[in-house]
Order: C-alpha cells, then sequence, then structure tokens
C-alpha cells in the first residue's frame, strides 16, 4: 500500500472555539504540512480544487508549485482537478508547467467536484456536467499525447494546429478519476484504461465498492490488462487515540461538531454531501473516518482493501479542526505505528520501478490512444 495525504484548505471557524485563522497562515500551514509528508515517508500529497464553500483551494496549481519548490521526491497530486468547469487547454499548460518544475512528480486526479456551485460561478449547465467532463477531457489527453491538434467539440472553440507548451516532463502525466456516487466517472476511467480514486469519505463503504465493481468490470470489458487497474481510496479523516474508548472521550465533542458545522441542509437525501454517521461512536464502527487506536485503524484500512483492492490510501489531518502541531504528529505516529503494518500486509506495484500507469511515463502503464476503434465501443449516454 502506499499513501498519499490530502488537504483541501478548509478555512471554517474552529468548530469548538470559533477562532478562524488568516488565509495567508492557513495557506504556510498547508505548504508545511506537505513538507514534512515528505519527511515522513508518504508517497504523494494531494491538494484539492473547491470554487465554492469555506475553502481556500481554488487554485491548487499555485499551492503545488510552491510545494514543487520545497520538495524533491514526493509526488503531487490533485485531488480533484475540476476539469468540467475549465479550459483543457489552460490544464494542459498549467501542469505540463508544474510537471516540468517538480521533474516529473505531478499527477492528475480529474473529476467534475463536489460542489454543485461551481458550474453557475463559471456560467456552465450543471445538467451537462457529465457531457462537458467527457468532452474535456478528451481534448486534455489529445493535448497532452499530440502535437498540431486539430479539434472542434460543443463547449469551446475550435483548434487548428495547436501544440501546447511546455511538454510534460518525460512522458504523460498519469490520470487518476475521482469517483463519489456516479458510475459515470468509472466508465470514462475503464474506457481510457485510466486509474480510478474513490473519494471513500462520507458513504457507507457498500457505495463505493459499487463505483468500484463496475469500474473492474468494465475495464476488462474495454480490452485493458486488469492487473493494471490501480485504485486509490480517500478516507473521511484521520484521529488517532491508544484505544477507542480514548479516541471518544478525546474527540466525540470535536468530531460531532464538526459533523453539525458541514451540514449542508439543501443537499440533504442526495449522496456524497453530508455524511450519514453522525456520532463519533457510528464513524469508529461504520463510518470512511479513520478514528480509534492504530490497530482499529489498521483494520478498517485492511478491510477497505479486501472489498476494493487498492493500491494507494489517502489520508487528510486538517478535516476536523486539529491544530497544525497536533497534525503533525498525527502524521507521525500514522508513519511509525500504522503504516508500515498495512504496506506489509498489502504490498503494491504502484510508483515501483517496472510497473506501468495510464500515461507511458517509467511506472505507468500504456497510454491508450482514444483515436483507435475502441473510442467507437463508448456511446455518450454511458459517460
Amino acid at each position: 500500500m502506499k499513501f498519499s495525504v490530502l488537504s483541501l484548505i478548509g478555512h471554517a471557524p474552529h468548530p469548538l472555539t470559533g477562532e478562524l485563522p488568516s488565509a495567508a497562515d492557513r495557506i504556510a500551514e498547508v505548504i508545511e504540512t506537505g513538507v514534512v509528508a515528505e519527511r515522513l515517508g508518504f508517497d504523494a500529497y494531494s491538494i484539492g480544487e473547491r470554487h465554492a464553500g469555506p475553502f481556500l483551494s481554488s487554485s491548487p496549481g499555485v499551492m503545488l508549485g510552491a510545494l514543487a519548490a520545497r520538495t524533491r521526491t514526493i509526488r503531487l497530486l490533485t485531488g480533484v482537478t475540476v476539469v468540467a468547469i475549465l479550459d483543457p487547454v489552460r490544464v494542459a499548460e498549467d501542469f505540463a508547467t508544474l510537471d516540468q518544475l517538480s521533474r516529473g512528480r505531478i499527477e492528475l486526479v480529474v473529476g467534475k467536484g463536489a460542489e454543485a456551485g461551481h458550474f453557475d460561478l463559471f456560467g456552465l449547465d450543471e445538467a451537462r456536467q457529465w457531457d462537458l467532463q467527457k468532452e474535456k477531457y478528451e481534448l486534455l489527453r489529445r493535448l497532452w499525447t499530440e502535437e498540431g491538434v486539430d479539434w472542434e467539440g460543443e463547449f469551446r472553440p475550435a483548434l487548428k494546429g495547436v501544440t501546447t507548451v511546455p511538454r510534460p516532463y518525460a512522458g504523460l502525466p498519469r490520470v487518476w478519476h475521482g469517483s463519489a456516487t456516479s458510475l459515470n466517472s468509472p466508465e470514462l476511467a475503464a474506457f481510457y484504461g485510466d486509474p480510478l480514486f474513490t473519494a471513500n469519505a462520507i458513504q457507507p463503504r457498500a457505495a463505493y465498492a459499487r463505483l468500484i465493481d463496475h469500474y473492474r468490470e468494465r475495464f476488462a470489458a474495454y480490452g485493458h490488462d486488469p492487473a493494471k487497474a490501480h485504485l486509490a481510496a480517500g478516507s473521511g479523516g484521520l484521529l488517532i487515540a491508544d484505544g477507542s474508548q480514548q479516541a471518544v472521550a478525546r474527540y466525540k465533542e470535536l468530531y460531532e461538531a464538526k459533523v453539525r458545522q458541514s451540514f449542508r441542509p439543501h443537499l440533504e437525501g442526495k449522496a456524497g454531501y453530508n455524511t450519514p454517521f453522525r456520532t463519533i461512536e457510528e464513524a469508529i464502527a461504520d463510518g470512511p473516518q479513520l478514528i480509534g487506536s492504530p490497530q482499529q485503524i489498521i483494520d478498517k484500512i485492511l478491510g477497505w482493501h479486501e472489498v476494493y483492492g487498492h493500491d494507494l490510501q489517502s489520508i487528510s489531518v486538517d478535516a476536523f479542526g486539529l491544530s497544525h502541531q497536533e497534525q503533525i504528529e498525527t502524521l507521525e505516529r500514522f508513519t511509525e505505528e500504522i503504516a508500515p503494518v498495512v504496506r506489509r500486509e498489502a504490498p503494491s506495484t504502484l510508483w515501483t520501478e517496472g510497473s506501468v500507469t495510464s500515461c507511458g511515463r517509467p511506472g505507468s502503464s500504456t497510454w491508450f490512444d482514444p483515436h483507435n476503434e475502441m473510442r467507437h465501443r463508448m456511446s455518450s449516454s454511458e459517460v
């Protein structure tokens, strides 16, 4: 198993004290956490993208550029890049630049995003979100695999003979597809032979298993080698204590206050927005949150692995309002008491010499040509 740390750069008042750091301090904290994550041996660090709500992650590329300058080996991921609302030419340019800056450490996780409000913000019709995602992702792939691109679509002006610069550093960056509630993202990932990154953050395990099962089935149906179907899984936040009773005693008030603070009544009943695990006891027992003793967290991750078969586990330490020092201590304890056991029990070939990704660079799978006959097997209704 590989491990990544994710921040959405949340910027809400502390759920218990009401304290709110400045935007500059919060951003600096996230950068420093990435530096620490590299020192502790995490495989990757991810920055989300949000354009609505109490978050400071509207420009993940800028954040990753700062991290690229402060780090040397850790992989730098997005979580997610909201391709559906962005210009693929700009995405191709920005992230190829970051790939050059980091000397090949950039990987994208693309998705339509978890905030409905961003479609209105960018003047787009939310009802067309999957059409936007499909078309824009196809163009992004072409811009990164071809030169002199001629292209015509529905959602942006046509292109004639376009070659975006810079080109990626050493082959094409790996692209994951973020998946939370819909079969559309697993379908798109399977079609292109790309890896899948399941959110695994709010809903019960069975909801995410459904998406993963669909992905694996369709991955093989599209003619890709099932052994190359890499999976990643998120989590709903990490809180470590010496035991379950200590976790409840220490974090119950904090966890449940954060759940109340994050509740979005206008989205009640819509999958993937409000957690059904309202008490900490429910979260420890059945939720995607990693809360409890090191052994409880090990058991939960390995339980996910039995169902998901995932290669990469993402964790977040800034989801509940821990101080920055507490976040660092949590990461240290994770690397000392949890990660070694999970790595041993669930080994992965992801990011190891000789393995392959969807991009064709070392450590990656063969890049799928979207213009071959397989492209015509996927109708627009499937995405």
